[in-house]
């Protein structure tokens, strides 16, 4: 079996990019618009948005992604890295991708200059849970959402 690679997003990517989004959108029993979408993958393209993404290719596939974004902080003068998506196939789960795509975005964090990188999950998501566990510890902080539309 080929190599997992780490690479940045490209234009030749967007379909695979589209299914795998949808794909981690379902698995987290969510829909967006489609103009979200679009608008998204528009932000990861252009190098002056703080939104970007990483794919992870096996051979001609690409059977992961990241994707991440840049925001202020209160508490440091330096930017804050919020990898918001992570996605990898179930076929090629334990391959080491998703960590590598988390590893990609704290190089991509670091690069920035950015002082934390973070990263959610569901509670109910035990398998990315054992795999962030060996990553580092998580937060004591407990996160409220209130849609505003």
């Amino acid at each position: 079996m080929p190599d997992v690679v780490i690479r940045p997003a490209t234009p030749q990517d967007e379909p695979a990019w589209r299914r795998l989004f949808g794909l981690y959108l379902e698995f987290y029993r969510a829909s967006i618009a489609e103009a979200a979408v679009a608008s998204a993958w528009r932000r990861i393209l252009d190098a002056q948005s703080p939104v970007g993404a990483f794919v992870a290719q096996q051979g001609d596939a690409i059977i992961g992604l990241a994707n991440y974004l840049f925001h202020e902080s209160t508490w440091d003068e330096r930017p804050v890295c919020y990898l918001q998506d992570l996605y990898v196939e179930p076929a090629a789960r334990g391959g080491g991708a998703a960590r590598q795509l988390i590893f990609a975005c704290e190089e991509a964090a670091r690069a920035r200059g950015a002082f934390r990188l973070y990263w959610l999950t569901q509670e109910y998501n035990g398998p990315a849970r054992s795999l962030y566990d060996t990553i580092v510890p998580r937060s004591s902080f407990i996160v409220y959402r209130k849609n505003l539309s």
